[in-house]
């Protein structure tokens, strides 16, 4: 495992995908564990996609952790797919996690309700009556955390939760990572928590696997911290930490990553 810091973003590589899932579900249950015995109660944002399936994987087998003191939301939804449909990020967050461990509450987004800002104000009058412990996410192919796009991005953004309309680049990804056949069926705008929402956690992992996130990885380490690429934020993260494998880091400079 290699290991460096870009302002104040922790960086870890590993060899394989699976090592850095395994490697970053150890360290957030180990955090998970210790904030658990200064506090009774712990509120988590959960990313839904295929870079997260290692890391999901061995935080749900985790025995160490009680889920039971846990209330876990997500950090963004579709609009307008069935509610059955696997794509749904609280479907497969169900499937992945939130079904698989006794948490003491779940706050799923509804992409399906037909008053989608009504929706937005129902999840940030949720998050508002909370504070946010732990962020667990990952990095679009665009340098999107949650789904603030390029475009859309703002990282002083009035609102908790809003509505977004999703980049074409940031659509054909849920193609390439093989959530839908075609570019088509991929809804056009999504609920997303803004970057401040995210932000104002205490604690951040990020994970990201995979040559096709080694370009956003790069843009998120080596250029600006700007909207132009949202995951830049993360460097300016007094706890957070970037998880990648040798092939999300591929396109980082060897001294770059000593």
């Amino acid at each position: 495992m290699e290991q460096n810091q870009k302002d104040k973003l922790n960086v870890k590589i590993w060899p394989t995908r699976e090592e850095m899932g395994a490697a970053a579900a150890a360290d957030a249950s180990a955090l998970i564990q210790k904030l658990q015995k200064q506090k009774e109660h712990l509120n988590l944002v959960f990313a839904a996609a295929p870079s997260q399936n290692e890391f999901l994987k061995a935080l749900s087998q985790d025995s160490r952790i009680d889920f039971s003191r846990i209330t876990a939301y997500h950090m963004d939804e579709y609009i307008g797919l069935p509610a059955d449909a696997p794509q749904g990020f609280g479907n497969f967050l169900k499937a992945h996690i939130f079904g698989l461990c006794p948490f003491a509450e779940v706050h799923y987004i509804n992409g399906g309700n037909l008053d989608p800002e009504k929706e937005c104000l129902r999840y940030s009058e949720l998050l508002s009556k909370v504070h946010i412990d732990v962020v667990l996410m990952g990095i679009g192919e665009n340098g999107h955390i949650a789904f603030n796009d390029p475009s859309i991005a703002d990282f002083h953004d009035p609102k908790m939760v809003k509505v977004v309309t999703l980049e074409q680049v940031c659509r054909q990804q849920q193609v390439n990572d093989g959530c839908f056949e075609k570019l088509e069926q991929v809804p056009e705008q999504a609920i997303t928590l803004t970057v401040p929402t995210l932000m104002n956690a205490d604690y951040h992992f990020c994970m990201v696997p995979s040559k096709l996130k080694a370009k956003a990885v790069h843009s998120t380490l080596e250029g600006p911290i700007s909207e132009t690429c949202p995951a830049s934020i993360l460097r300016t993260a007094p706890n957070a930490c970037l998880y990648l494998d040798q092939e999300s880091a591929s396109l980082l400079k060897a001294a770059e990553k000593v």
